[in-house]
């Protein structure tokens, strides 16, 4: 009976680190984007706000993802790819929303015209996380081994959640506290350390700024990389076909410059994407405006 315990839980284990080995890029781009949401709040509330954040991601998988994506799986897989369609397009759309704004668009209506309140941040960033947690998840629940039974998947998808989790939004705390380091390392007796406290807290703003854009070009790059794999497997592999081509015509300089290349592309697709649904959203919310 133990030896039997013991080989599901090293299946498990071997199923997780292998499939979470294939997540690691949006889980990066997850510990990009989430920083935004907690800028301009009270220092005393960054850790509870990024504590709620992260029992919503915690939601998202257990609740939401992994039920749904194992159902699906199983009676309806062809249902899959349109709904990663749908996620990559709404997470361009962010993407390129952000970018507008750092040219002076804003995007308010009357009911945003009021601060944004710590709820409103909560749930902007876990809806979010939906997003990129289900690609995380789908990834992890393709990469698993097929001839893995019902409950050791469950468990390794399970284990794969909880340490994303934790990954991603432990470094979130930690890089939200950082200033809050430096602020005490500059109370210390020792001049060095003091020093370096007031290095970090001036090199915070600059920390941030780069984080955002690192954020926005996160969703982009994801969110186009998600609709151009899933179109594919729907009904268009037009721009997955330009992607593979560019690819090959580069493979040649290494996997580095290969992944630069397939990035990149993938992002300008999801910046395009992403203009178009922000000029149809501008467009309907102008309507809307007249018609009152």
């Amino acid at each position: 009976m133990s030896v039997g315990l013991l080989a599901v839980v090293d299946d498990i284990l071997s199923a997780a680190l292998k499939a979470s080995a294939k997540t690691a890029g949006v889980v990066i781009d997850d510990a990009a984007v989430t920083p935004q949401y907690v800028q301009g709040l009270q220092p005393a509330r960054e850790l509870p706000v990024v504590g709620r954040i992260a029992l919503g991601s915690l939601f998202n998988k257990f609740v939401i993802i992994i039920p749904l994506a194992l159902l699906l799986s199983a009676f309806a897989p062809w249902v899959l790819p349109w709904l990663l369609v749908i996620g990559g397009t709404y997470l361009c759309f962010e993407g390129a929303e952000k970018v507008t704004e750092w040219f002076g668009v804003h995007h308010e209506t009357a009911g945003d015209a009021q601060p944004t309140t710590e709820p409103k941040l909560v749930f902007g960033a876990v809806r979010t996380d939906l997003i990129l947690s289900t690609e995380i998840m789908l990834i992890a629940l393709s990469s698993l081994d097929t001839g893995l039974v019902f409950w050791p998947k469950v468990g390794a998808l399970a284990l794969i959640g909880l340490g994303m989790t934790a990954l991603v939004y432990g470094a979130v705390a930690l890089l939200v506290k950082v200033d809050d380091i430096g602020l005490q390392m500059m109370k210390n007796d020792s001049r060095r350390t003091r020093r370096a406290g007031a290095r970090i807290v001036r090199a915070m703003p600059t920390v941030f700024r780069v984080i955002s854009i690192v954020g926005t070009v996160a969703m982009l790059w994801v969110g186009g990389h998600l609709v151009i794999a899933n179109l594919a497997e729907t009904f268009w592999a037009g721009p997955y076909e330009l992607l593979h081509a560019v690819e090959h015509a580069v493979e040649a300089t290494g996997p580095v410059v290969t992944w630069i290349v397939d990035t990149a592309v993938s992002a300008v697709f999801g910046l395009v994407l992403g203009m178009v649904v922000v000029g149809v959203v501008l467009g309907v919310g102008r309507l809307r405006g007249r018609s009152h």
